[in-house]
């Protein structure tokens, strides 16, 4: 038997458990995978909540994104072999806070050695969403770039991905996070009334890309600075987006093999701040669900 992390009841964070269930067999296309480390994300409290709908078999794993050994391959399976790392999102169903799951071959990417099983988890949904955002329209050199909710695992990843790029990143997040934001380069802004005219105030002729993390209210604030409308992408909330003119997030099958070649040879670091064992993923989640995160939190397998 192998262990998973899931919950009962939607919107009741108080029947997530540890079940244990049959190791998953890979079928066609699939890996089956021993797993490392586990990427913890909003998107996981926000399935539990059903906010996201409802049409889920109970209970239901928890978990999105992995890095781990491969223990088995599904038929038609040919680049890949037992044994070997990889960090992939999971096949839907089979949860990442696990011992045990399934990636899918075609979404799996090698892990590099130079990468530890704690940075690669959280690659899959998290960085690989940073390198859309960052991608998706092309800033040049010196041009402003605004990350609102800068102090979280996305936007620490975007705020280096700016640098690398040599944008001038402007970063928005609670005074508690000011060190972090501002150790990737980027310039700090406290969250809060009148954060549109602190942006300004640095910004006077406006921003080339706003980069939104948080949604609802926040984005409303500073959506008003983007220089151009359709330069506004919300990874959160593309409804909020659309009615102010801008886009929702557009991810890419390359996306990840392109932010993982990036970490490799150590231009960006991932920002994990905190570390779990399995048998505490609640409390992970919870941390997540707070809304004050710093950075990444990973569930690892390792960890005490």
């Amino acid at each position: 038997m192998s262990k998973v992390y899931a919950f009962h009841i939607f919107d009741r964070p108080d029947t997530q458990k540890l079940i244990d269930r049959p190791a998953p067999q890979p079928g066609p296309g699939e890996l089956a995978v021993n797993v490392r480390a586990a990427g913890v994300n909003p998107v996981d409290w926000k399935i539990r909540s059903g906010a996201l709908g409802t049409d889920l078999a109970l209970p239901a794993p928890m978990g999105q994104e992995v890095a781990g050994v491969i223990t088995a391959v599904g038929a038609g399976v040919e680049e890949f072999t037992v044994g070997q790392e990889i960090l992939g999102p999971v096949v839907p169903g089979y949860g990442g806070f696990a011992e045990d799951t399934l990636v899918a071959a075609v979404d799996a990417v090698v892990k590099p050695e130079e990468i530890s099983f704690t940075d690669a988890a959280t690659i899959p949904v998290a960085a690989a969403a940073a390198y859309d955002v960052t991608h998706q329209i092309e800033l040049d050199p010196g041009q402003v770039l605004l990350i609102v909710g800068a102090g979280g695992g996305v936007g620490l990843m975007a705020a280096q991905i700016g640098r690398v790029h040599k944008f001038t990143v402007l970063g928005v997040a609670s005074e508690a996070k000011r060190q972090v934001v501002e150790a990737t380069g980027a310039t700090f802004i406290p969250s809060g009334d009148a954060v549109a005219g602190r942006v300004r105030h640095l910004a006077p002729d406006g921003v080339d890309l706003i980069v939104d993390l948080v949604g609802g209210q926040a984005l409303r604030e500073v959506a008003g600075l983007v220089t151009d409308p359709s330069h506004l992408i919300s990874a959160v909330d593309p409804a909020t987006a659309a009615e102010l003119g801008g886009v929702g997030l557009e991810r890419t099958p390359e996306a990840m093999a392109k932010i993982t070649d990036v970490i490799k040879y150590g231009l960006v670091d991932p920002q994990v701040t905190s570390r779990y064992p399995l048998d505490r993923a609640g409390e992970a989640l919870a941390v997540v669900e707070d809304g004050h995160t710093t950075g990444k939190i990973v569930i690892d397998m390792t960890a005490a």
